[in-house]
């Protein structure tokens, strides 16, 4: 049989602040139970809790925008028998415009090539200050 808490035992509890299980010692006692405990880790006071987690706070905003967030992305997804035609600009349309350019490149035709990308270096190698 165990015997009763008293003032300044160890005991073991849930840490608020550490997010453990940690030594405690008990700081007051109600009806037999220890009600408070300090940590001996962090030394904070908190209610005892019988070694017991407290249940995650989740915020209900937060889980009705990711929900809504969540409907949205999903409404644009391409079905089963869709995926088999050809590339449709309004998914990948980067793929459209490096398809057209490097057609007009290889055209030869330089007036249709934007003058940023003319322009441009070529990305990779840097010039060196000799």
């Amino acid at each position: 049989m165990m015997r009763a808490a008293r003032l300044g035992d160890d005991i073991d509890d849930f840490c608020v602040k550490c997010k453990r299980i940690m030594n405690h010692a008990v700081v007051s006692i109600l009806n037999d139970q220890p009600a408070k405990v300090r940590c001996r880790t962090c030394y904070s006071d908190h209610d005892y809790r019988h070694e017991m987690a407290p249940p995650p706070k989740v915020d209900s905003r937060k889980a009705a925008l990711f929900n809504q967030v969540l409907e949205s992305v999903t409404v644009g997804v391409v079905p089963a028998d869709a995926a088999a035609s050809p590339v449709d600009p309004m998914v990948d349309p980067h793929v459209d415009e490096d398809a057209s350019l490097n057609e007009t490149v290889a055209a030869g035709d330089a007036a249709a090539v934007p003058a940023e990308v003319a322009k441009a270096p070529a990305k990779g190698r840097k010039k060196s200050k000799a």
